[in-house]
């Protein structure tokens, strides 16, 4: 496998995640009505099982999605109860179906969340096809509530490629700090592929 790739593309990756983050912001701040603004604080390349150790076994609410076109992979947001909780009551507003003292979440709560995931999982790909000069295709949000190692786990635990681009973001909110973490496993060869494509 060859990962060979222009130094002067390496900017690619900062522009890559500056415009699926941008992106994310104004998709979720035009659905849940608080202004926000997203960060990405860190890009690394990570073994597959450091980025199981870093995740942890907590158990967090996962939104997973499938690339249908190069650079195939997938992409997972993990969030955590509390921050899940927010972004939903922030979407539903003035709605109802919304309970804060609820233990675990009603049905519309639910319900928000994963028009949430669809919109943070498609804004961050538009994101990504913008800069990369291509459409990528992508299947359905999978929503799981679990362990973050055995989401990771189950998505490219059986993967040739021991290595992942993560992402570490923060979305910002005006009334509230709500952290997620984006976990992005590309195959890193299609990747480059696409890069070295684009004129720099």
């Amino acid at each position: 496998m060859s990962l060979m790739l222009d130094i002067r593309k390496l900017a690619l990756f900062n522009k890559m995640a500056k415009e699926g983050g941008n992106t994310v912001a104004d998709h979720l701040s035009q659905m849940t009505g608080m202004e926000t603004e997203m960060e990405i604080t860190k890009i690394n390349f990570i073994d597959i099982p450091d980025i199981k150790t870093h995740v942890g076994d907590e158990k967090l609410i996962g939104i997973s999605i499938e690339l249908q076109e190069p650079p195939h992979g997938h992409v997972l947001f993990l969030l955590d109860y509390t921050n899940a909780k927010n972004l939903a009551q922030g979407m539903l507003g003035d709605m109802g179906g919304a309970d804060p003292d609820q233990s675990g979440f009603t049905d519309m709560e639910r319900s928000a969340i994963e028009e949430i995931g669809n919109i943070m999982t498609s804004g961050f790909i538009d994101g990504w096809a913008n800069v990369l000069e291509t459409t990528i295709d992508m299947g359905t949000p999978t929503f799981t509530y679990g362990p973050g190692s055995g989401m990771v786990d189950e998505l490219v635990g059986g993967r040739d490629s021991d290595m992942a681009l993560m992402f570490d973001s923060h979305i910002h909110a005006l009334n509230s700090d709500i952290d997620v973490t984006v976990y992005t496993f590309p195959q890193l060869e299609e990747l480059v592929d696409l890069m070295q494509e684009i004129e720099v």
